[in-house]
């Protein structure tokens, strides 16, 4: 839905429009700032595509980090450079056979400085490469292409598998931390009236009901039978990159939110996005159906790239991932629609209840297909 995972958070208005060609030439482009155009919808940092005289196809991209979001731009930084020096590194013995291109954004250097990012005008800039002819999905439209997200989340997963999480900075402390939204959503009630629509009243009736159980990864990772691993915090279905020629899986971008993590999170989240396709907005939320099919293709396209580093224990979690994902969004939304819109952006009232309802529909879904599910990934992960 947006650059921030789960939805987008109200910021301020964005600042006056910067001299765009002055911030890109102190990078070290080694060629002349030909064109700089906006590239992308993204909600949370404003990016902008960068052709040089000589790469008619454009080769680097700007950011302007939102600070807002992300209140600590350096470590975002630290992480992205601690994620892309080993990922290069491992490439350097492909894992997943000849002739399979995968790709790392690498940061650009400043002309001058010793930190790879300009902080000017109260503005904090990065530049990367460009990876060019690929393209992204909005939206999955058949089989072939959850398989190849389902690899690309598997790839990233297997490049970083080895990095030890301590050379991470955890960049969104609670992020994906069900308890706690659950925590801020009961703080959230205490400080409301009570529910009045059937909607309002579905809805606390289906948290009531699991909150229980929502601790289930948590208690998993407490007790040692989940480690922290790298993870990329978003791995939504437009994330990953795809060849335009081949329709292969080239890369996983949006690295803001690399951080240590459950894999879980994201494996459970990028299926909690794929395989909804009435989409988070959907208007009929009693339609919402989890897609099963997308679901088997997609865990077969991870497995295949990162099958060998999951241990049973992992493989035994996933199905809960899987299902709490999906509520533990619902309960984000819902919580935010309560306490006035205050952290995802909506255009209309109520948007937040319809999006709650959504996700809750969708975690029912996964709950009544559970023997399904889990069938499939003892399956595919034999």
């Amino acid at each position: 839905m947006t650059d921030e995972p789960g939805g987008a958070p109200a910021v301020p208005s964005p600042p006056a429009a910067p001299d765009l060609v002055a911030v890109a030439e102190q990078f070290a482009l080694g060629a002349p700032v030909q064109a700089i155009a906006p590239l992308g919808g993204g909600n949370v940092n404003d990016t902008y595509l960068v052709q040089l005289v000589g790469a008619p196809g454009g080769s680097h991209v700007l950011q302007r980090l939102n600070t807002h979001v992300f209140r600590q731009p350096r470590d975002v930084m630290r992480n992205l450079l601690a994620f892309t020096a080993h990922a290069e590194r491992q490439l350097q013995a492909p894992v997943a056979g000849p002739g399979r291109r995968w790709e790392v954004p690498r940061v650009v250097p400043l002309q001058a400085g010793a930190d790879p990012w300009l902080e000017c005008d109260g503005d904090f800039w990065r530049m990367t490469t460009f990876i060019g002819g690929a393209r992204s999905l909005d939206q999955l439209s058949d089989t072939g292409q959850a398989r190849e997200v389902g690899y690309g989340l598997g790839r990233f997963h297997r490049l970083v598998s080895d990095l030890p999480v301590d050379q991470l900075v955890d960049t969104l402390e609670g992020f994906h931390i069900t308890p706690t939204y659950l925590a801020a959503y009961h703080r959230v009630c205490a400080a409301s009236p009570p529910p009045a629509s059937p909607e309002l009243r579905h809805c606390a009736a289906f948290v009531a009901e699991r909150q229980r159980w929502a601790s289930v990864l948590e208690d998993a990772k407490g007790s040692g039978r989940l480690q922290l691993r790298p993870i990329h915090g978003d791995p939504k279905v437009n994330n990953v990159l795809i060849d335009a020629a081949s329709g292969a899986a080239i890369s996983l971008v949006d690295l803001d939110t690399v951080k240590p993590g459950l894999i879980h999170y994201d494996i459970g989240d990028c299926l909690r996005s794929a395989c909804n396709l009435a989409g988070e907005e959907a208007a009929d939320w009693r339609a919402v159906r989890f897609d099963t099919g997308f679901c088997a293709a997609l865990l077969e396209g991870y497995a295949a790239a990162a099958r060998p580093m999951l241990t049973p224990d992992d493989v035994a979690f996933l199905y809960d991932a899987i299902r709490l994902l999906a509520f533990e969004l619902g309960v984000r939304f819902l919580t935010d629609h309560l306490a006035g819109d205050v952290y995802f952006k909506v255009r209309r009232p109520g948007q937040n209840l319809q999006r709650a309802l959504v996700q809750f529909a969708l975690a029912a879904s996964i709950e009544a297909q559970e023997a399904e599910i889990r069938a499939i990934v003892a399956a595919v992960m034999a």
